[in-house]
C-alpha cells in the first residue's frame, strides 16, 4: 500500500487540503447539494459511511475513498447518525 494513502497529522487539518474539498465537491453536486436523509441544504457535511484503516490502524486520508462510501447530510442528521450509529472501520490490506 502506498504510505500517501494514511494519515499524517490531523484530521481536521486534512479537511482544510485541496483534495479533501475536491472530493467534497463533487460528493455535494453528487447529492444535488442537498442532505440524502431529509432534503436539508443548509450546514451540508460529507460522511464516511465507513473508514479505512491499514493493517497496523492507521487511517486513510479522507479523500482515497471511492464516492459510494461517501454521503452529504445535514449537520442535524450527521450527529443523528454518529449518535445512533457506530461507523464501521476496515483493514484494507492493498489499496
Amino acid at each position: 500500500m502506498k504510505d500517501d494513502n494514511i494519515i499524517h497529522g490531523t484530521y481536521g487539518a486534512l479537511l482544510l487540503d485541496f483534495r479533501w474539498k475536491a472530493k467534497r465537491a463533487h460528493i455535494l453536486k453528487r447529492d444535488g447539494c442537498k442532505c440524502v436523509v431529509c432534503g436539508g441544504t443548509k450546514g451540508l457535511n460529507v460522511h464516511h459511511k465507513q473508514y479505512h484503516v491499514d493493517s497496523q490502524g492507521r487511517k486513510f486520508v479522507p479523500w482515497n475513498y471511492d464516492d459510494k462510501y461517501l454521503v452529504t447530510l445535514c449537520e442535524k442528521c450527521h450527529r443523528k447518525g454518529h449518535y445512533r450509529y457506530k461507523v464501521p472501520v476496515f483493514v484494507i490490506k492493498n489499496k
